[in-house]
Order: structure tokens, then sequence, then C-alpha cells
């Protein structure tokens, strides 16, 4: 009996030596929070000053390999007010995909390829200079999304969305664009069909140059909703000062409304990799009567 058990327990030993080990990522936990005091004065109209925490977010992702040839890659991701408005959580990029030489296939809730192509270009990204306010109603993050996106060809990226309508007699979205990416130089181009709302097409043209002494960048869209067709454009450039970034941009467009025009200036000074404090101020207005708002804002961005 005792030679059995031993014989059990060596037999035992043997397998557990020889099983194959099996490495797990564990998932990253990660976010952002990005506060600014700010001061808004309205043409014709009063004055106030609020708190905004400008998209600050929590969020979970990582990868996990599947075989040699393919990896399972997950985010799930939401909105925060830090400054105490609106809801607790608000889902953003939220998707689950499978990458390997071919490409990436991903499925879930995120930004529309046409929103992803402006890359760096805006320069007041979620600040009251964002391109959302004055220059397009395309930035949208689109829900029942599936997408195809190839890896890189000697820097150039497609990507197509497909945007499930789940209704009878809706058109399906589609949302797809270009990017090339090489030596400071990024261009891309991207359209939507029936994404914003049906018969709406949407094209968007992003150009951004980096050289040593400047960052220059330009966007230029148009859409035409049902025939009726307007555009709109962005120049935005940053400079390094010392050990500051100031940065300007320019929008002018009619797509949202008629005649709109809005002038950002700011400057950020990077604390870390992680930590950045900045200032900005924004005017803009349309051909509306007493359309003009001036917001003047200083504030801090922690990453984690």
């Amino acid at each position: 009996m005792k030679k059995t058990v031993l014989s059990l327990a060596l037999a035992t030993v043997a397998a557990s030596a020889q099983a194959e080990t099996v490495e797990i990522e564990l998932p990253e936990f990660y976010g952002k929070i990005n506060l600014t005091q700010e001061f808004v004065q309205q043409e014709d109209a009063g004055s106030y000053s609020q708190l905004n925490s400008n998209a600050s977010r929590l969020g979970l992702k990582g990868k996990t390999a599947i075989n040699d040839q393919l990896t399972a890659i997950y985010q799930a991701e939401y909105e925060i007010d830090v400054d105490g408005d609106g809801d607790v959580f608000k889902q953003r990029n939220t998707f689950l995909g499978v990458k390997g030489s071919y490409g990436l296939v991903q499925a879930g809730v995120f930004d529309t390829a046409l929103k992803a192509s402006q890359g760096k270009v805006d320069l007041f990204n979620d600040l009251p200079g964002d391109i959302k306010n004055v220059l397009t109603h395309s930035e949208n993050r689109e829900a029942n999304a599936v997408r195809y996106e190839s890896p890189s060809l000697s820097g150039l990226v497609v990507t197509l969305d497909h945007i499930n309508a789940e209704e009878e007699d809706v058109n399906n979205g589609l949302s797809a664009s270009l990017v090339y990416t090489r030596d400071g130089i990024y261009v891309a181009y991207a359209y939507d069909t029936d994404v914003e709302g049906e018969g709406i097409k949407v094209q968007r043209v992003t150009g951004q140059l980096k050289t040593s002494f400047a960052t220059f960048g330009a966007l230029w869209e148009t859409e035409d909703d049902n025939g009726d067709s307007n555009d709109g454009m962005l120049f935005s450039v940053s400079v390094p000062v010392s050990v500051v970034a100031v940065n300007a941009q320019y929008i002018a467009s009619d797509i949202k409304d008629e005649g709109g025009t809005q002038y950002s200036l700011g400057a950020e000074y990077k604390l870390s990799k992680k930590a950045k404090t900045f200032i900005f101020a924004s005017s803009s207005e349309t051909d509306e009567d007493s359309s003009g708002m001036d917001v003047y804002g200083a504030g801090m961005e922690l990453k984690f």
C-alpha cells in the first residue's frame, strides 16, 4: 500500500513538472482627471463662473493571448463628473476585440472612425474650444458598432465601422477612415454616412505637421444633410517656449450654426509625464444676434 501511494505521488509531481505554464496578464486600471475653473461672459447676458471636469474618466483595459496568432483585447471606460454635476458614470469606449497579423476586429461602443481621424489636431479637446462646440455635429461615439482596423501598411491604416441600426427600415451607419502617419506627418481622410442621421453624409480631411519649432494642424469638414451642404475648417499651431507650450486655434463653420467662429488661445506646462497645468481663453460667436461668448479658465490634468 505504501509503495502504491508513493508511486502516485511521484507521478503527480512528474505531471506537474511537465505541465505547460499559462501566463495571464492582469487588467490595467487607468484614468484621467481634468478640472478647470472657468469664467463665462455672455454677450448681452449675465456672466457666471463654473467648475468643469472635462470628460474625466476611469477605465479598465487588458489583453490575453488566445493562441500564437491571436490576442483578445478588452476595455471598459466610463466618464466621471468630478465636479459633482451629471451622472456618476457615463459609458465611453467599451468593447471586446481580437487582434492578429491581419489587423483588429472589435465590437461594442467606441468613437467612430471619423471622430478618431482628427488625431491631435484639436488643441483644446474637451475644453470650451473643442471642435464639437462650433465646427461639427459628427464627434460621435456609437453603440452597436463593429470595427475592422487594418495593420499599418507602411504608415497607412484603414478603419471601417459598421453601426447597426437595430430597427426595421432604418439605414445602418458606416464610418471609414484612411490615416497615414510617418516622421512627424499626420494625414487623414474620413467619411460618414447615416451616422449622425439618415441621409447625412460627412467628409473630413485632417493634416498635422510636427517640426522642431512648432506643430501645425488643419481640418476641413463638409456635411451634406439630405441635399443641404455646409462646411467648416480649423487651423491650429502649438509652439514650445522653454518649458511651456503655447497653443492657438481658429475655427470657422456653418455646420452647427451659420457664421460660427471661434478663437482659442492657451498655454500648458508639463509637471511630469502624467500631469500638467494650463490656462486658456476661447471666444465664439455666430451670425445670430447676441450669440457671442467668452470663456476664460485655468486647470490641471492628472493621468494615472
